[in-house]
């Protein structure tokens, strides 16, 4: 049994591992803060929930149960996806550029007709 909660900590460690490198080659690689902040806000929440519940499932099998872990994963699970969107609004209404490969605009419309109202 303790051969099998192992596999599972130790595959769950390596997906939080890839979901974090691709997060980081991301941050690295990618053109612009919008496609930035996406790879930072998604890949990197989900490879790090990974590695927190591996961690969570090890200390479980030894027969402590740690709560905490369980609220961090919770928390983050809610937070970053959050601070990642709003770091992207707040650029998009300071005007930081879009990448020249950016092919549509969604958000465009949206803060016209916000601006319009509120003139």
């Amino acid at each position: 049994m303790s051969q099998g909660i192992d596999t599972v900590v130790v595959l769950l460690v390596i997906i939080g591992l890839f979901f974090t490198v691709v997060s980081a080659i991301g941050v690295l690689r990618l053109p612009d803060v919008y496609s930035r902040t996406h790879a930072a806000g998604k890949s990197a929440t989900l490879g790090v929930m990974s590695i927190m519940l591996a961690v969570f499932i090890h200390f479980l099998s030894h027969g402590t149960m740690n709560a905490k872990i369980l609220l961090a994963i919770i928390f983050l699970f809610m937070t970053a996806p959050l601070a990642s969107l709003m770091i992207t609004r707040s650029a998009y209404r300071t005007g930081v550029k879009l990448s020249d490969n950016t092919t549509t605009n969604d958000l465009a419309d949206m803060y016209k007709e916000h601006t319009k109202e509120s003139n």
